[in-house]
């Protein structure tokens, strides 16, 4: 018999699962395609394809030949790191999940600065996350909406003789065509400490003129998993930030985002998202996470270095969500 896949529904008698759909085998090759509906293999949401992308994964558990020379700048004195290609996928998260996993993860939102001279907004798009080929646990649903999203019926509509059944509308081409720089993932660098694997995946987010300087900003998406069982906290990170333009700063404090999240068997994974400014168009960064153990001990986790580019300059950023 088929794996049926269920959702917690609140009912006023307690929890209650409901059908939501049918699992399908995850592909082994190839990639997913625009439509297809997914459960999150860490995070356990629902959400649905909107695109691949083809990212560039710096893998520092995977040691590369001596000889070949990394395209990766920051390497301070570590070990050569070669990129190699990884498919990731832009998707919606279904809103009814959302307080699900306010506890592993924020919601993951796509952030970019608006295009008007006079504006220093940040613009966001909720719901919006990116996920490795390997995150995705694919199934298939007769719901003509199974996903709640604001965009969800703006990017995509049902068509029962395709498979998956729901494919991009124009507004989702458009969307795509015209902000691809600025939802654009690239670079991918991870790295494994005691156990503790880093995921960072760093955004170009756009330039900002400020008192005759020009001042580049980033945002970094940072994932936790604890691959072991016992059970590890948070409690400090430790950053160094270098500038081409020659500065080095350091930035250390308690947590992330206000946080120190507990990483345990049941919910090993944490994932969050911040922003770096530079008054260079190009830098990198890299650092530390202090954890500590049930019995007080700390270690040091390693942040794999990353570097900031903004070589996107020559495209006009998106001026606010005028699709």
């Amino acid at each position: 018999p088929p794996n049926y896949l269920s959702a917690p529904r609140n009912r006023l008698e307690g929890k209650v699962l409901e059908t939501v759909g049918v699992f399908e085998a995850p592909k082994q090759h190839g990639k997913y395609e625009t439509g297809q509906l997914f459960l999150h293999s860490v995070f356990g949401y629902r959400g649905i394809v909107l695109f691949p992308w083809q990212a560039r994964l710096y893998d520092r558990d995977v040691a590369s030949p001596v000889t070949e020379k990394s395209e990766n700048a920051a390497g301070h004195g570590s070990k050569e790191v070669k990129g190699k290609t990884h498919t990731y996928y832009q998707v919606l998260i279904d809103a009814r999940d959302c307080p699900h996993i306010s506890q592993r993860s924020q919601t993951e939102a796509v952030t970019f600065l608006a295009n008007h001279d006079d504006s220093r907004a940040l613009y966001a798009i909720p719901g919006l996350d990116y996920v490795s080929h390997e995150d995705i646990l694919p199934y298939s649903s007769t719901d003509q909406v199974p996903i709640q999203h604001e965009l969800f019926e703006r990017f995509l509509m049902y068509d029962q003789t395709k498979v998956p059944p729901f494919v991009a509308r124009d507004t989702l081409c458009a969307w795509q065509e015209k902000n691809h720089p600025w939802l654009e993932l690239s670079d991918v660098h991870r790295e494994t400490t005691e156990n503790i694997r880093v995921t960072v995946i760093p955004f170009y987010m756009g330039m900002r003129e400020a008192q005759n300087s020009h001042v580049y900003w980033w945002r970094y998406c940072i994932r936790l998993e604890n691959l072991d069982s016992e059970v590890v906290q948070l409690r400090e990170r430790h950053w160094r930030i270098f500038s081409l333009s020659g500065t080095l700063e350091t930035v250390r404090g308690r947590g992330v985002v206000g946080r120190e999240p507990v990483l345990s068997k049941e919910q090993p994974a944490f994932q969050y998202s911040s922003h770096v400014s530079l008054q260079a168009s190009s830098g990198h960064m890299w650092g530390t996470f202090r954890f500590e153990r049930p019995d007080g001990s700390h270690f040091d986790v390693r942040i794999p270095p990353f570097s900031l580019e903004s070589n996107k300059d020559e495209k006009t950023p998106p001026s606010g969500l005028h699709w």
